[in-house]
């Protein structure tokens, strides 16, 4: 009987092939690799990702306020004195950075002796040019030459303030400003405001953002 047990274990192997050279014996406990990490190493990853995640997050905030500190800004127009050109509410994007004023381009400043509030005129000369108005012909003269002016609203009158600045040669580093709608504009005809000192400038209006019915470039 013996002899039959032995040759039916024999069998039975040779059915089920040979074991796996390799296989570790029965009950031995799987290789630490195999196993899920441990809790305190889960919970450390994902604080590293959390920092990294602040981090990222703080950079971005960061370079946005740089951005629109130093690079451009977005200002909303109050008041009349840019139509049509500009209407009160518009939102528009400002250039800063390396900004040198230029004639004809519309520009934000500050003049806080007239309000606290950011400007928003055209440059009509720059240092060096002679500037001269003529009420009664409504024109603006810019080195002795009748500058082309198809953006303002209406023909210029006599501002109630008086004639005030209306013929001067700007100082080097300054502009002299107008607004697009004469009859409705302080600027540098009013003697609050007068010539504008370059540093007071914040940057050039490049485009209307809103509304999108408005959106144009400046």
């Amino acid at each position: 009987m013996e002899g039959d047990n032995r040759m039916d274990d024999k069998l039975e192997q040779m059915q089920s092939g040979p074991a796996p050279e390799n296989a570790p014996p029965e009950g031995t406990p799987a290789p630490e690799g195999e196993q899920s990490p441990p809790k305190a190493q889960r919970d450390g990853s994902a604080s590293r990702d959390l920092y990294l995640n602040v981090r990222v997050l703080v950079g971005m905030m960061a370079a946005f306020v740089l951005l629109f500190t130093f690079v451009v800004r977005v200002i909303v127009v109050s008041g009349p004195s840019m139509e049509s050109t500009l209407w009160e509410r518009d939102l528009i994007l400002v250039w800063s950075l390396g900004y040198e004023p230029k004639q004809g381009d519309i520009v934000v400043l500050t003049q806080e002796r007239y309000q606290e509030d950011s400007i928003i005129k055209r440059v009509i000369a720059t240092g060096g040019q002679r500037v001269d108005i003529d009420y009664g012909s409504g024109t603006v003269q810019v080195d002795g030459k009748v500058i082309a002016e198809d953006y303002i609203n209406e023909p210029m009158r006599l501002p109630n303030w008086g004639e005030g600045v209306n013929h001067v040669t700007v100082p080097e580093g300054c502009i002299f400003v107008m607004g697009d709608n004469r009859n409705h504009s302080a600027d540098s005809r009013h003697p609050d405001i007068g010539i504008v000192d370059n540093r007071c400038v914040i940057g050039r209006g490049l485009a209307v953002l809103f509304p999108f019915s408005r959106w144009q470039g400046l």
